[in-house]
């Protein structure tokens, strides 16, 4: 058997996972569709990590992931705003679609910029999925008046330019050389999970525990953003 058939099977489990999310998210499911974007990001980062053990790299398994990754984490999460803002904004909603196509021009990026390999240049769209799965995870009663919409559509507009902005992210691969970063990072989540944890349980309400990957995701993109303004000076 060809050993590239495995990492490519992940893949497209990534990708299935996704189409499954964005079907759920026109349902309107979007504590199911926000898990199963977790479920692609498993099996993305599982992909890429069994074929470097079994020495299988391949072209097509590269574009393959990255189709995968923009259904899973472009499509998936601009179609559960959209289909999470439209019965107060209507059609404007619409807008959040923006993200997907901003999401396919992020990997596109990534695939041929040799800067990448260690760490990210713009917020990676696997941050971008679960920060956005998190918020519409919460009750739309969180959205009840329409400047509260707007400004998601703001923030959605935020994340697009984040995505694709020349800023530095540091990764787990950069451990070795950003290991405060890192472990300053893991600590704030561990804070961050836990206090939404207790929330959840007190409340009786899982959305709250779910909205723990949006809180860790801003602490990322605070940490980076704090640490790329340091070095400028």
């Amino acid at each position: 058997m060809n050993k590239r058939i495995i990492p490519d099977a992940i893949t497209s489990c990534n990708l299935l996972c996704g189409g499954i999310a964005v079907f759920l998210a026109t349902q309107g499911a979007f504590i199911w569709a926000f898990v199963f974007i977790l479920g692609g990001a498993f099996f993305d980062f599982f992909d890429g990590l069994s074929a470097r053990l079994l020495k299988a790299p391949s072209p097509i398994g590269v574009q393959l992931d990255s189709l995968a990754d923009d259904i899973t984490f472009g499509l998936a999460p601009a179609m559960m705003l959209f289909c999470w803002l439209r019965p107060v904004l209507g059609w404007w909603a619409g807008l959040a679609l923006l993200m997907a196509a901003f999401s396919a021009l992020r990997l596109a990026k990534f695939n041929v910029d040799e800067r990448q390999h260690a760490s990210f240049i713009g917020l990676a769209t696997p941050a971008n999925a679960i920060f956005w799965g998190g918020i519409c995870s919460l009750p739309v009663s969180v959205i009840a008046h329409d400047w509260m919409s707007w400004c998601l559509i703001g923030l959605s507009f935020v994340s697009c330019w984040l995505m694709n902005a020349e800023i530095p992210f540091f990764s787990f691969k950069s451990f070795k050389t950003q290991k405060l970063e890192v472990i300053s990072f893991l600590a704030g989540c561990v804070i961050l999970v836990a206090f939404c944890v207790v929330k959840a349980i007190k409340t009786g309400h899982i959305e709250f525990a779910l909205f723990s990957g949006t809180a860790c995701i801003l602490w990322y993109v605070v940490m980076n953003l704090l640490i790329a303004c340091t070095k400028r000076k």
